[in-house]
């Protein structure tokens, strides 16, 4: 009797975990299948390293454009700001990369309402309460399409001097651009918190080559 009592519940454990197991299955082959809603689309190109005189120099585009929720708080006076960020790794086979070099640079994009007119202050290093903005540079923008067009293409930044980086060692470089939620206010950090339109982010990394002068001018004249 205690077999068959078993057996019968073995039986019916299983006529329900199978149609189970199959809906469980197939729902997870669906959700594969289904594009996910995920962070903006963004893409790097055209990213090159020259030497330089005063040190080692990046350029590279980030394509992304601003869904509508973004601009319509920048258009509410919340300014937003980009963090752009390049390190140097030594490649080593036997032991942990170490970084030999480290650039770090935030941009931020507001809206004037008096004068109508975008402006956008490009500081050295990360933006802190206590540091303020010590912006190195500052552009103004007749419109939101040309502010991002200048946020997009990073011209000759220097991320390194020429002696950090050995001539005959291998070396790595990890790029990285995120729109940076920590800056916004507060109570707008957490209506934003992990909505996908909030999350604008890019990365690269790859082999460090780095061109001189002219063969960089080459390249860009035979494109």
């Amino acid at each position: 009797m205690v077999f068959i009592t078993q057996f019968l519940k073995k039986a019916s454990f299983e006529r329900l975990w199978r149609p189970l197991a199959s809906l469980i299955l197939g729902a997870g082959l669906l959700l594969a299948v289904i594009p996910q809603a995920g962070a903006v689309p963004t893409d790097i190109t055209e990213l090159r390293v020259e030497r330089r005189d005063d040190g080692l120099q990046l350029s590279a585009v980030v394509h992304f454009e601003l869904p509508f929720v973004v601009e319509d708080a920048l258009m509410k006076g919340i300014p937003l700001f980009f963090v752009v960020e390049a390190d140097i790794y030594r490649e080593r086979w036997y032991w942990t990369d170490p970084r030999v070099a480290s650039a770090t640079r935030t941009i931020r994009l507001a809206y004037q309402p008096l004068t109508r007119r975008w402006r956008i202050n490009v500081v050295a290093g990360l933006i802190s309460s206590s540091s303020g903005l010590r912006a190195t540079l500052n552009q103004n923008h007749e419109s939101l399409a040309e502010a991002v067009a200048a946020i997009q293409r990073i011209a000759r930044w220097r991320i390194a001097d020429v002696s950090e980086v050995a001539p005959d060692a291998a070396h790595r470089l990890e790029f990285n651009f995120r729109l940076d939620l920590s800056q916004l206010p507060r109570p707008f950090q957490i209506g934003v918190a992990g909505q996908p339109d909030w999350t604008i982010t890019a990365q690269l990394r790859e082999r460090l080559r780095v061109e001189s002068p002219a063969a960089a001018n080459g390249a860009a004249e035979s494109k």
